[in-house]
């Protein structure tokens, strides 16, 4: 899976708000990947906004453009060796994003991110767009 990417929440928020640059990234890139927990959050985000419908259906729209990941016992446990260790750092980070990350290494992509918290966990190959 080298060359491709996992989006951050926060990227598909910028996507979906049609940021041009975001466009661009995505366009060019090999192949995009989501984690569902991702998934989950922007489906939140949808139903506590003015127009959830709406929201929801971009959110599947642009989902099936996507490779879609779930979370299994490898992904629990590089979850739980990152928690741990940002943990002693006494860095934590919130707990989707620890998901996000323990995907991304599990699986060798790349996280294309807007938060810098990500640059606490080791190994984790970032991309800011």
């Amino acid at each position: 899976m080298n060359g491709s990417y996992l989006l951050d929440t926060n990227i598909i928020v910028a996507h979906l708000n049609g940021d041009a640059a975001i466009k661009a990234r995505l366009e060019s890139a090999p192949e995009i990947y989501l984690l569902s927990v991702a998934l989950g959050e922007l489906h939140y985000g949808a139903t506590h906004s003015g127009r959830p419908e709406a929201n929801a259906a971009r959110i599947e729209d642009f989902a099936a453009t996507c490779t879609i990941l779930g979370v299994d016992a490898e992904t629990a446990r590089r979850y739980g060796r990152i928690k741990g260790d940002l943990r002693k750092k006494g860095r934590p980070i919130p707990e989707n994003d620890l998901w996000i990350a323990a995907c991304a290494l599990q699986h060798g992509l790349t996280l294309a991110t807007r938060d810098g918290h990500f640059d606490q966990v080791e190994g984790l190959q970032i991309e800011v767009w």
